[in-house]
């Protein structure tokens, strides 16, 4: 049984989430809650304030047979390319609406693994994407927040009329 998915604009979701200090059978566990809320999204990546938990955690599974999430604690951005990639974005806490968004195509990020150890790996197209969308997340941001304010405003006003 996963937990719900915040409807924005709760107030967490606004909020930096908290570092994590430690990998614990209680964050491998939040993990696997995350992992299942993905996948029934269906989406490719998900930060742990969207689900109400205030910790720097995110997963990212972009891969084709599912299967492949990638589990991190603090992840940050060290290199972003300076290519840029269009990707049309959405989120389950604003069901119903989407934007195009820009970001660096590939990035190397650093993250605590399920072991406990820092390690930093490249991501590319969708994995970059995704991973950069979930630390917008960590950070208290929405992907909307990068579109102009019109465009903000339209897409939020769309997305209460659905709701």
């Amino acid at each position: 049984m996963s937990r719900p998915f915040l409807r924005w604009p709760h107030p967490t979701l606004r909020r930096p989430a908290a570092p994590v200090e430690a990998i614990t059978d209680e964050i491998r566990a939040i993990w696997d809650e995350m992992i299942e809320a993905m996948d029934a999204m269906p989406g490719v990546g998900l930060a742990a304030p969207q689900i109400g938990v205030s910790l720097r955690l995110a997963v990212v599974d972009a891969s084709d047979g599912r299967g492949q999430a990638v589990r991190m604690a603090n992840p940050e951005v060290l290199y972003a390319s300076v290519q840029l990639r269009e990707h049309e974005e959405a989120s389950p806490n604003l069901p119903g609406v989407s934007a195009v968004i820009e970001r660096p195509r590939a990035i190397t990020a650093r993250f605590l693994n399920v072991a406990g150890e820092i390690e930093e790996r490249d991501f590319v197209g969708l994995w970059a994407t995704s991973l950069q969308h979930q630390i917008d997340h960590l950070d208290g941001q929405m992907y909307f927040d990068r579109l102009s304010r019109l465009k903000r405003d339209r897409l939020v006003a769309k997305a209460r009329k659905l709701s």
